[in-house]
């Protein structure tokens, strides 16, 4: 028997030898359609026998038999099989992987994949994006990841947005998520100034996301749940948005240019009578029929994009740099958004290897035009209001040609956007330079600097040719006469530097046990200051009135300046550990010492854990992975107001000292403790793929400002707290990829999310007031308010029955009988205007050289507050000489009806829009090598193209800010920029 094992081994060694003797060597060269691919993975099949592909993308593998097959395999493509057939040479083209479970994401601190993930985090890549450049790499996760809510303010060009991840985590702090841009956490305040308010309304800041261009980001990751988000502590409640910018992939040099032109018109309309309407039903008739709101103050928006890139890579070094130049025309008159951007990626290695040297940076410079469109302009109006209500029976100009002014109360609208002047020019600096040793094969240092520099300047002006009652305008002290005319000037600066280290440890200690983890220390500093000088009353002939502030009346001079800095300290860890395959544990701790907090509360620990276990994991089958998730966490938000747990005070006109704040050294953070679960899963050979989660946010120590009697001498003056209460956050949030179709010449895919959504204020005693509303009979009027048992800015209004006999308005007193207005009583209404329901959904089709995609979001389960119906559309607005929409003015309504906030003006703003929809068609090769491109696309693109809702306002999609004493709202409509439907034409080479 010994003899028999004896021969069996040495038959079986000869084998072996004989195999690794005479086994060939394979060469070639991996790459993907945009050049060679570094890092890609070749093993042969049933061995251990593998290599990886250099930086230009070439391997050699040694001992390969005739026979053998080679596994190609890289993170985010698909795996290749290739049989060796006796081939020395095998070169392969790799495509992406459209599972989505294969994805990989950036995470704090580190990456992975989707099915390796404890946590909810979703990812949307440069393939993902829309064709047409968005104003903002915000509006490019619109409707493509469950749970996140985008809403632009407005229309307008670079107008601000507002993101929600999973809802609302806070009643009066910031809502946004933390912003990270190549490692980099943004400030995440304004970068740039808001307009004054001089009578007319005060305007918002511009979007800070508008720095980045659109085409240097390779990936947006949405970091949803505590788990995922727990490694920033502080500043991860409202969610983690981690932003990476292309790198050089490349080994040979490549060179992309990227055009395109857009038009763009009106998308939605308010129908205001025409001339020979309001004349008809025996409004004041001036003669003219040639006036319509949209030609006097709209016109249509052009747009032009150019961007080019230069990417190289070698073995030891990777470079990329672009320029980027757009200019945007907007659909109102004298407003637009130029911007032109910069980007440089370096990477350098060293000691074979063992050092590593990335640099990034960032650069743009923007210029907007504003012109008057305000959020909560008077009676008066603004250019919009003025629009509007313009008698449309009134010539814009006398037959001299001079501007028809009816009367400082009644304001001509071509005047008024002719007199109003308003631009700033931001420019932004986001750099950073990351350090990384491996100190072994397991064990590596890495170290981050990052500085954030932004200079915001903001120049607006009221041209003393136009007289507005009690706006722009002050008596001369000498002469007594009236002067207008008004010019401020606004500078916001912030300077923001980012230090970070971290241990990171990887092994794979056997087949049963990986461990991945990271220990870091960061510090951050954060540093605003800003100033504002503004004057009145100019001589009646100035025009240029920002270039000569000082000729304004020197009593009517107001200047002020402020000066913030906020330090953060962080230690945190986290633990990343695989257990026999399929069972996954994800453990964080940190703790943050802020110096916003008070004395006796500047620091604290924020943990969470994440558990997930593979069920199923299989290439093929009916089902092929299914992993179920389960998280717990708790987080923190920091994105309240400097200098709140001090005590502050100012000096007053008269020289008297004033409180304006009294110090809290007990201030702490709002916390937010959250869990979770989920699954994810692949079926039908991994065509369909998908996940669906359940989560549950308590947020508690909600920061407040409430009133406290004043120590030092002044009026009583405000104290920031924590107030007892408690934000409930909670919903379910699904998410389908499925390919429908693969084939040599044809793929089809469809992918579709949605989030249903719950929140409620509980265990708090206040009564808050916010959606202030503004009109003609409207002041000091309000229509939301946060109050115990309800959800978040519910509405609180008079409940609208219709008119009696004599055309007055109908409400509904305590006891739900009909009466007048004197005896109603508001009532809190189960009406809310954060959508319960957010969906998305998308096609993408490509049929040998032709592309076809299609992309569509909607909400659903909110309601609108209409303050510019409220304010424009009634039937006094008509009897009083002004213009109206047809229905306000044939109704019942008597003239003296009082013009009150009530259920009238609410709407349902269920929505369903056609975000976007994109043919393209990819150049063949022969048209390639004529023209010595590697790769060309020409496409048509809509965006905006419909939208299926029952409001009636310009658009259903809208959040015009009305906040009251510094307490946000949401789901109000005033007088908002429209938004616009939009065409474009696009060409992307590559060389």
């Amino acid at each position: 028997m010994k003899n028999g094992l004896l021969k069996g081994f040495m038959l079986f060694s000869l084998f072996l030898f004989v195999g690794i003797t005479y086994g060939q060597t394979v060469t070639g060269v991996v790459s993907d359609d945009m050049g060679p691919l570094p890092g890609a993975s070749v093993l042969v099949k049933g061995t251990s026998n593998g290599v990886q592909t250099d930086f230009d993308g070439n391997y050699t593998i040694e001992n390969v038999g005739e026979d053998a097959v080679l596994v190609f395999s890289f993170v985010g493509f698909k795996t290749q099989e290739i049989s060796v057939n006796g081939r020395s040479t095998i070169n392969i083209t790799m495509s992406e992987d459209a599972n989505e479970l294969d994805e990989v994401i950036v995470i704090g601190y580190g990456a992975t994949t989707k099915k390796d993930a404890t946590g909810a985090v979703d990812a949307i890549s440069a393939k993902d994006f829309d064709v047409v450049a968005a104003p903002s790499p915000a509006q490019l996760l619109r409707g493509k990841v469950s749970g996140v809510q985008v809403t632009q303010s407005s229309g307008e060009p670079g107008a601000g947005v507002s993101i929600r991840v999973r809802g609302n985590s806070s009643v009066r702090s910031g809502n946004n998520p933390l912003i990270v841009v190549d490692g980099v956490p943004l400030d995440g305040g304004n970068v740039s100034s808001g307009g004054s308010d001089f009578g007319l309304g005060s305007s918002s800041a511009r979007n800070p996301l508008n720095f980045i261009n659109q085409n240097d980001i390779q990936s947006i990751n949405v970091l949803k749940d505590a788990s995922a988000t727990a490694i920033y502590g502080s500043r991860g409640a409202n969610g983690v948005i981690v932003i990476t910018t292309k790198r050089g992939k490349s080994g040979e040099p490549q060179f992309t240019y990227n055009s395109t032109v857009v038009f763009s018109k009106i998308a939605g309309d308010f129908a205001v009578m025409s001339g020979e309407e309001y004349a008809g039903l025996g409004g004041a008739d001036f003669g003219s029929r040639t006036y319509d709101w949209e030609d006097a103050i709209m016109d249509n928006g052009f747009t032009t994009t150019h961007d080019v890139s230069f990417a190289k890579s070698s073995e030891n070094s990777n470079t990329r740099l672009s320029f980027g130049a757009s200019t945007q025309d907007g659909i109102v008159k004298k407003t637009g958004i130029d911007r032109y951007s910069a980007s440089l990626f370096n990477s350098n290695t060293f000691f074979d290897g063992r050092v590593k040297v990335d640099a990034r940076l960032l650069y743009s410079g923007i210029k907007d035009q504003a012109t008057l469109i305000t959020s909560n302009a008077g009676f008066i109006g603004n250019v919009i209001g003025t629009a509007l209500y313009w008698n449309p029976t009134q010539p814009i100009y006398n037959t001299d040609g001079s501007y028809n002014v009816v009367s400082d109360t009644y304001i001509n609208p071509v005047q008024l956007l002719d007199s109003y002047n308003d631009e700033t020019a931001t420019n932004k600096l986001l750099g950073s330079i990351t350090t990384t040793v491996n100190i072994t094969d397991h064990l590596k240092y890495q170290f981050l600097f990052g500085i954030e520099r932004s200079t915001s300047q903001r120049a607006f002006e009221v041209l003393p040719s136009i007289q507005i009652q009690n706006v722009a305008q002050a008596t001369d002290p000498q002469t007594g006469e009236t002067r207008y005319g008004t010019a401020g000037i606004l500078s916001d600066n912030r300077f923001n530097r980012t230090f970070e280290h971290t241990l990171n440890y990887n092994n794979q200690f056997s087949d049963n046990f990986t461990l991945d983890a990271v220990v870091g220390y960061s510090y951050y500093d954060y540093n605003a200051d800003g100033s504002m000088s503004q004057a009145t009353g100019f001589n009646a002939n100035q025009t240029n009135l920002v270039d000569n502030i000082e000729g304004g009346l020197e009593n009517e001079f107001t200047a002020s300046s402020y000066r913030n800095r906020v330090e953060l300290q962080s230690f945190f860890g986290r633990v990343n550990a695989t257990i026999y395959e399929n069972l996954l544990v994800t453990a964080t701790i940190r703790t943050d010492g802020s110096t916003k907090l008070g004395d006796d509360n500047k620091y604290d620990y924020f943990p969470s854990l994440g558990v997930g276990y593979k069920i199923v994991n299989e290439e093929e089958g009916l089902v092929n992975n299914l992993k179920v998730r389960a998280n717990w966490g708790i987080t923190g938000n920091q994105e309240f107001a400097p200098n709140s747990a001090i005590a502050r005070a100012s000096y007053g006109n008269n020289g008297a000292l004033n409180v304006d704040s009294n110090a809290n050294s007990e201030l702490k953070w709002e916390t937010t403790q959250s869990y979770g679960f989920g699954v994810d899963f692949g079926l039908f050979n991994r065509k369909l793929t998908g996940s669906v989660d359940y989560f549950h946010k308590d947020t508690k120590d909600l920061i407040f400002p409430v009133p406290s009697a004043a120590t030092q001498p002044g009026p009583p003056s405000p104290r920031f707290v924590n107030l007892p209460g408690n934000l409930i956050n909670k919903g379910v949030e699904v998410s389908l990829n499925y390919n429908i179709l693969s084939t040599e010449n044809a793929n089809w895919d469809f992918n579709a999310n949605a989030s249903f959504l719950d929140n409620e204020i509980q265990n708090f005693a206040g009564f808050i007031q916010t959606g202030g509303l503004n009109g003609q009979g409207l002041t000091g009027a309000y229509a939301q308010v946060i109050t115990n048992g309800m959800p978040l800015y519910s509405y609180f209004l008079y409940e609208w029955r219709g008119y009696d006999a004599d055309g007055m308005s109908i409400y509904a007193d305590a006891a739900g009988n009909d009466t007048g207005l004197g005896t109603a009583a508001k009532k809190l209404l189960d009406k809310q205007p954060l959508p319960k329901v957010n969906i998305g959904f998308g096609t993408n089709f490509n049929y040998k050289s032709w592309d076809l995609g299609m992309s569509f979001y909607g909400a659903f389960g909110h309601y609108i507050y209409n303050n510019t119906a409220n304010a424009y559309f009634f039937k006094g607005a008509f009897l009083g000489g002004k213009n109206t929409s047809y229905e306000a003015a044939t109704s019942n309504q008597a003239q003296g009806d009082p013009n009150s906030p009530s259920t009238k003006y609410l709407e349902k703003g269920d929505f369903l829009r056609l975000n976007n929809a994109t043919i393209g068609y990819t150049f063949s090769s022969g048209i390639l090598d004529k023209i010595k491109a590697k790769n060309a696309r020409l496409y048509v693109s809509g965006q905006n193209l419909f939208v299926l809702t029952g409001y009636t306002g310009f658009d259903p999609e809208v959040d015009t800010d009305k906040q009251l004493n510094g307490v946000p709202s949401a789901g109000m409509d005033y007088l908002a920029y429209p938004r616009a439907r939009s065409f474009a034409l696009g060409l992307n080479v590559t060389f």
